[in-house]
């Protein structure tokens, strides 16, 4: 749908939430649709996974927002209400239009967080951002994602991270891959969380129940706690 102010934004967007959308361009001309929340210098960027959508963020931005951050939420090209491609290619481009958001608007610092194949670009994304990294999330992300390849990033962003995986996801494919990333990264604090809930992504908070509601906590507290470490 279009919003009051002409922007595209997904239908599966509450409707109190329409009003902050926006459309960002990507390095190479692909217009997203994206979600700014909150305001000030401490920006956080969410990025989805492919597949799903800009909702997979929804609540842990606004709880992030109300918590006093600069959220941007970008909807992935060839997902949602953003353009369409021929290829699903360069979706690194994606995450680095979501930094350049935050940066435009003000933020000095960022936290860098995605679920499934939108961690893997956050990381690689966050590793040439002008704005200073305070920390890392990674729920279900593979090593490497449509070209995107986490394992050097990962090599090169000393901040504080968290991987989060369920060993039941493709039969312990994915957590393999989690593995992989949490091996090679050389943050000085690094958490890994194996979740039983079996399920791939945000779907471990959004479907998983009482688990679920103590994960997006844990999520939300690693964000703060990010951050007052880089304090």
């Amino acid at each position: 749908m279009r919003t009051d102010r002409g922007y595209l934004v997904n239908t599966c967007v509450p409707e109190d939430l329409r009003s902050k959308a926006t459309t960002l361009t990507t390095g190479d001309g692909v217009r997203l649709s994206a979600l700014a929340l909150g305001e000030g210098p401490d920006g956080v960027l969410l990025d989805h996974e492919q597949g799903y959508s800009i909702c997979s963020f929804v609540d842990i931005g606004r709880q992030l927002a109300k918590r006093g951050y600069h959220v941007v939420i970008p909807e992935y090209r060839n997902h949602g209400a953003s353009q369409r491609t021929a290829v699903n290619e360069n979706v690194d481009r994606d995450a680095r239009a979501g930094l350049a958001e935050l940066r435009r608007v003000g933020a000095k610092r960022v936290f860098l967080a995605g679920a499934s194949c939108g961690g893997t670009t956050a990381a690689v994304a966050g590793v040439d951002t002008p704005l200073r990294v305070v920390g890392l999330l990674m729920m279900s992300s593979p090593a490497r994602c449509i070209g995107a390849d986490a394992v050097p990033a990962v090599r090169k962003l000393r901040v504080p991270t968290l991987l989060v995986v369920s060993p039941g996801d493709m039969q312990g494919a994915v957590e393999k891959q989690v593995r992989e990333v949490h091996a090679a990264s050389v943050a000085r604090k690094k958490e890994l969380v194996i979740d039983e809930s079996g399920y791939h992504g945000t779907d471990m908070i959004k479907r998983a129940g009482a688990s679920g509601a103590a994960l997006q906590e844990r999520v939300i507290r690693f964000v703060v706690d990010s951050y007052a470490a880089a304090r």
